[in-house]
């Protein structure tokens, strides 16, 4: 199907643009069987995919780290990805602005047909492109109140299990993470440690704490390298912080001044409390608002009144129905 025919939703998958309804994964691609899926999110800004070149980077490194080899070249895979989203969005906005919405855009790579059930066959790697509307009302109000913590006893996955620095779709251990966090507190995000008590990340962020004039954030080693933390590093920088890379512990975390989670849909956030106990005397703290304000700035788009602009919309729209 030609690209400029497709008046819906689009997707792409495996080099060809088809309706984003038409998008299909066999129960038997060892994605699905096995969980063997290397992604990336993305999202756009005013319909513009944002730091494209660094997830390209990052999904590279992710394939290479899982020895999966797509017939399509990482540059192929992103203009695609531009394409899809710049179509997509242009939908979402239609007879409005460009800033009043925004998507989030998934690429997701599986080794294909798993032999087994494929009459001993191998498959061939499959990638695909698919977008969707920003969830914002899931964060609107946390630019202001901030979001909550919890340590759990789930554990991130060991360096002997697979590479840290790949992102893949082997999540269980998040998922499980969230629903312990959640029988604390509804809303309440999960804290992963590794077993010897070094923090990692939460299920869906990077962390980041402040103390004093310098933000520290766990190394490479220790979790995955996020592409909106990089981000965050580079206005922290400009703004006359210091940064360092250091192993975190519990009590670091409860100590910080601030303390910051950055994730690819909404960009920065701050954290009120962990374990139930507050950081900080007024969290979210002046440096956070700082920092939100510069990236607002940075891409030309103020984050925090868009979620809540959105939210609105929707509530709006609850009513109507």
């Amino acid at each position: 199907m030609n690209r400029q025919e497709i008046s819906s939703d689009i997707a792409w998958q495996d080099g060809n643009f088809l309706p984003r309804r038409q998008l299909s994964v066999s129960p038997s691609d060892a994605g699905f069987v096995l969980g063997a899926t290397v992604t990336e999110q993305l999202r756009t800004i005013q319909g513009k995919l944002f730091r494209a070149d660094a997830h390209a980077e990052r999904l590279s490194n992710s394939l290479y780290d899982v020895g999966m080899t797509p017939h399509e070249t990482i540059t192929a895979i992103f203009s695609a990805a531009d394409h899809v989203a710049t179509h997509n969005h242009q939908l979402l906005t239609k007879g409005g602005r460009s800033s009043d919405n925004d998507l989030g855009v998934i690429i997701f790579v599986t080794p294909g047909l798993i032999a087994s059930q494929n009459g001993g066959l191998p498959g061939k790697p499959s990638v695909t492109i698919h977008t969707f509307p920003l969830a914002f009302n899931l964060w609107a109000d946390a630019y202001e109140s901030g979001t909550s913590l919890r340590c759990v006893t789930v554990q991130q996955v060991p360096k002997e299990c697979w590479s840290i620095t790949a992102k893949v779709r082997s999540r269980l251990h998040y998922f499980l993470a969230d629903q312990e966090a959640s029988a604390y507190e509804k809303g309440c995000k999960p804290l992963l440690a590794h077993a010897d008590g070094r923090i990692s990340e939460t299920s869906t962020a990077n962390i980041a704490v402040l103390h004093g004039k310098t933000i520290t954030t766990p190394p490479r080693e220790d979790a995955l390298p996020g592409i909106s933390m990089d981000y965050l590093k580079t206005l922290s920088e400009d703004a006359g912080f210091q940064w360092e890379t250091n192993s975190l512990r519990r009590e670091n975390v409860l100590s910080a001044d601030e303390v910051f989670l950055t994730s690819t849909p909404w960009c920065l956030l701050a954290v009120a409390r962990v374990d139930g106990d507050f950081i900080g005397p007024n969290a979210p703290g002046p440096v956070f608002r700082r920092l939100l304000r510069d990236w607002s700035a940075n891409v030309g788009l103020d984050l925090s009144e868009q979620a809540l602009h959105r939210k609105n919309c929707s509530k709006t729209d609850i009513k109507a129905s």
